[in-house]
């Protein structure tokens, strides 16, 4: 996984890493581990950027260069929860398969379909690259469920 566009969209905005700490309330080397992919941005913070840099989640992951916006929205485990097992319904697919491609626990599974937990950046996006899925949608900032 490669988030190489934060840095650059940082840059865009003349902004230094401290700045986007500041507003992301992280100390500023999350922002450099996030930028040179050393460690993965969680999913809340990733939204939060999305909502300030005004571009869609896709753009910023690497999804698409499709850099237009969507709903301006904070994450509700619940929704993201609901779109990840509807998803998974329409693939087919058992919690046990899913966590299986993901290399994690049904539990886990059951807990982001629940809303209890949020999904891991991590997943989110491999669940996004292979099945050509919207992190946009499945974050519940898009209608558009596809790329």
């Amino acid at each position: 996984m490669n988030f190489e566009r934060l840095q650059s969209i940082r840059e865009d905005h003349d902004l230094k890493q401290i700045d986007i700490a500041n507003v992301l309330s992280v100390k500023q080397v999350n922002i450099s581990n996030w930028e040179r992919s050393k460690e993965v941005i969680p999913l809340n913070k990733l939204n939060k950027l999305s909502n300030y840099y005004n571009v869609s989640l896709d753009y910023l992951s690497g999804l698409s260069n499709d850099q237009n916006a969507v709903k301006l929205c904070d994450l509700n485990s619940k929704k993201v929860g609901n779109n990840l097992r509807n998803f998974r319904l329409e693939k087919k697919m058992t919690q046990v398969e899913l966590a299986s491609f993901l290399n994690t626990t049904h539990s886990t599974i059951s807990a982001y379909e629940s809303g209890k937990t949020l999904i891991l950046t991590s997943f989110a996006y491999q669940i996004c690259k292979k099945y050509n899925i919207s992190l946009d949608w499945l974050c519940g900032k898009s209608e558009k469920k596809y790329l």
